[in-house]
């Protein structure tokens, strides 16, 4: 079956479906960043944070996208889908919304808050060992036998055109509440993982900022997304590994790389050290406790894994903050 790529029109046309059921997530002036990248004087640094979702996530933006685009087919079938914890929570939100059963198939190692946060929307839960998954395959064999012997209709969490565009809702958030304060994007940096935040928000900063740098994030023991730009192809990584669990893809999806090679200018690293910097930047900056996977992208820009240039505005997306209180305190100790 041909690959159906997601557009711009598919973004704005999910707007209604998204905006519906939760308001934009807050576009927020940072001056601590200003200060910390030394902007020059009449720039500045903006982060976009997914956290104040009702999931702590951006992952509700595709997941109520896809129940909406796909409601009659799913009819009165449940919903299966694996996740890490974040899609998990946003397809149990959206489900809960048009009155679907959802089962999710998580990692053992999963944060306490992410399933509890699952089951808080009626989800059901099942789980697999992620340490041997690379071998095993049970985290897809078991999202698999629920479709084939429950009937479910089976969600990606971001392998689908339809989740790419609910996802660049928020793309397009940021495009219009900057264009409304009359400023100019220069560089957009976002995390990538299975590449759904990543190719719906480049579809909407490039279409309202052609002139900014897009850049991707990800974890160094976790690189796919470098190395396939390097490569000019999708590149799988057998053993992801790193502190950002919602990273952890084995590659890029198909229905995103076509969008990420064509609008995604480069791709940054980063230490998980980095990354628990920016953690801890964030709770005494911001007051704000962060997932490894939501710091990253700001970890990128204060760690100097991306450079500055141009003279435009600079937009970092936290994208998301669920995280167990005690191990969010270990990862800021000592840093």
């Amino acid at each position: 079956m041909p690959v159906r790529a997601a557009s711009i029109a598919d973004v704005r046309a999910a707007t209604g479906a998204v905006h519906r059921r939760v308001s934009p997530a807050p576009l927020v002036r940072s001056y601590a960043l200003e200060r910390a990248l030394g902007l020059s004087e009449g720039r500045r640094a903006w982060i976009k944070d997914y956290g104040w979702t009702p999931v702590g996530s951006f992952k509700v933006l595709g997941a109520l996208n896809w129940v909406a685009r796909n409601d009659e087919r799913i009819g009165s079938r449940p919903i299966a889908a694996h996740s890490s914890g974040n899609f998990a929570a946003g397809i149990a939100f959206a489900g809960r919304a048009f009155g679907k059963r959802v089962i999710v198939v998580m990692p053992d190692t999963a944060p306490e808050t992410k399933f509890a946060l699952v089951r808080s929307f009626g989800a059901e839960v099942r789980t697999y060992d992620i340490a041997r998954d690379h071998e095993t395959g049970e985290r897809d064999r078991l999202t698999r036998e629920i479709a084939e012997h429950e009937g479910a209709v089976q969600a990606s969490p971001y392998d689908d055109a339809d989740v790419i565009a609910g996802n660049g809702v928020g793309g397009l958030e940021i495009v219009e509440e900057l264009k409304r304060q009359g400023r100019e994007v220069s560089l957009f940096v976002c995390q990538v993982s299975g590449g759904g935040l990543m190719a719906g928000h480049a579809l909407a900063i490039a279409d309202g900022f052609p002139g900014a740098r897009i850049v991707g994030v990800e974890p160094e023991g976790a690189d796919d997304f470098k190395r396939s730009l390097a490569a000019g192809a999708r590149t799988r990584l057998d053993h992801p590994d790193s502190i950002c669990d919602g990273l952890l893809s084995y590659d890029v999806g198909e229905h995103n790389w076509p969008i990420l090679h064509r609008l995604v200018e480069s791709a940054a690293a980063v230490a998980d050290l980095d990354t628990r910097r920016a953690m801890k930047w964030f709770d005494l900056s911001h007051g704000l406790r962060t997932e490894p996977s939501g710091a990253i992208a700001t970890a990128a820009l204060l760690s100097g894994a991306v450079p500055l240039d141009g003279s435009g505005d600079v937009v970092a997306v936290l994208s998301g903050r669920n995280v167990d209180p005690a191990r969010f305190r270990e990862w800021i100790a000592d840093v």
